[in-house]
């Protein structure tokens, strides 16, 4: 026998959207003005107030990060003391965790040795084993030292960056003095996507890169194209320029990834990061759910609900035929795997295919010298 009732249930089906990290960074520095706080800023903040009236590497970088990113930019501000070391900044990555959950952090402490890079590293990898936040790292490096030549600098560079595998770490010599912030503005810009590369020429020239003369070596000699490039081959991420067309450019955003590497330039990196944060929100959501089971319609229903992020990440417009591309390309049948391992064990496989970007572009010019007779 039943008491007749009626119950009501509200179900989450967890289709709402998430917080964006991407675009929101946290900068790194020492100075003299609030030391020891994490500082939240976006567009509208007084720097001078926030960082003092003295000029800082730290607080040079953060204005040019802002000037290059545009509109409704935010991140946060970490205030180091003039002797922290690497444990310290290592230190206010892991505490600002409670407060900034973010895209990237830039540290401008002037990496000189091998120990910031592999500190990076590692902590990219806590990050992800602590908090499942995907984090990619700006270093910023000593620029040329008043006793040396190009020669001895991009040597001192190349001997930096050896050997290190780290495609979450990019490396931007600060020879201007702003490349740092410069990169990460150009990186949180809303006028193009996390897919796009900072080498993009559409975005704009450089803003605030720090000196309006290029840097000269112990002897007065200007930096040339070829130093640029030099560094570039290293894995330093750096700017340039076009002759005969006018501003300031930037060359590719590097990682330190290995030869052969997937993860080589930072625009691929980001979107990675991107599909692993929404997928792991959708994938704490099936823990216990028995809707995920290994009949062919619990496949097919959860390739299209884990199929989801690619499909949101792929989406595009076009505006007067031109076409502005999503930030990957649409998912294709077999792009979403589910296999499970045992009866309570699956896993769940991702393709993500980003679109092709010219970085090299070879024109080929004909001449028909032939009687036109029509």
């Amino acid at each position: 026998m039943t008491w007749p009732n009626v119950t009501i249930n509200q179900l989450n089906q967890y289709q709402g959207s998430t917080n964006e990290v991407e675009r929101v960074l946290l900068f790194i520095g020492t100075g003299d003005t609030n030391v020891g706080n994490l500082l939240s800023v976006n567009s509208q903040s007084d720097f001078d107030a926030l960082l003092g009236e003295d000029d800082s590497v730290l607080k040079a970088n953060v204005k040019a990060a802002f000037t290059n990113a545009g509109q409704n930019t935010f991140g946060y501000v970490q205030v180091l003391a003039d002797d922290a070391t690497t444990a310290d900044w290592v230190a206010a990555v892991n505490a600002a965790q409670a407060v900034a959950s973010v895209e990237g952090v830039v540290l401008l402490t002037d990496v000189e040795t091998k120990a910031d890079i592999d500190a990076a590293n590692t902590l990219r990898a806590t990050l992800i084993a602590r908090f499942g936040r995907w984090t990619w790292f700006i270093l910023g490096v000593q620029g040329i030292l008043p006793t040396e030549t190009w020669v001895t600098y991009t040597a001192r560079m190349a001997t930096l960056q050896e050997g290190i595998a780290a495609f979450g770490v990019q490396l931007v010599p600060r020879l201007w003095g702003n490349e740092p912030g410069v990169l990460a503005g150009r990186l949180c810009s809303r006028a193009v996507t996390i897919a796009d590369s900072p080498a993009r020429v559409k975005t704009g020239p450089l803003l605030d890169i720090g000196s309006t003369e290029r840097p000269v070596d112990k002897n007065g000699v200007e930096i040339t194209l070829a130093e640029l490039q030099t560094l570039n081959s290293n894995r330093f991420s750096v700017p340039m320029w076009y002759p005969d067309f006018d501003g300031m450019y930037w060359a590719d955003g590097l990682t330190l990834d290995v030869e052969g590497g997937d993860y080589q330039v930072i625009e691929y990196v980001r979107t990675v990061d991107k599909a692993a944060r929404r997928v792991r929100l959708q994938a704490i959501t099936k823990i216990g759910d028995r809707s995920l089971n290994s009949t062919p319609g619990s496949i097919a229903a959860n390739q299209t609900f884990f199929g989801r992020v690619l499909r949101e990440m792929s989406r595009s417009s076009q505006i007067n035929n031109v076409a502005f591309p999503g930030e990957v390309k649409s998912p294709r049948d077999g792009d979403v795997v589910i296999t499970w391992m045992d009866n309570k064990s699956v896993s769940v496989y991702l393709t993500v295919r980003p679109y092709e970007s010219p970085k090299a572009i070879t024109v080929n010019i004909l001449l028909d010298t032939s009687l036109d007779t029509e």
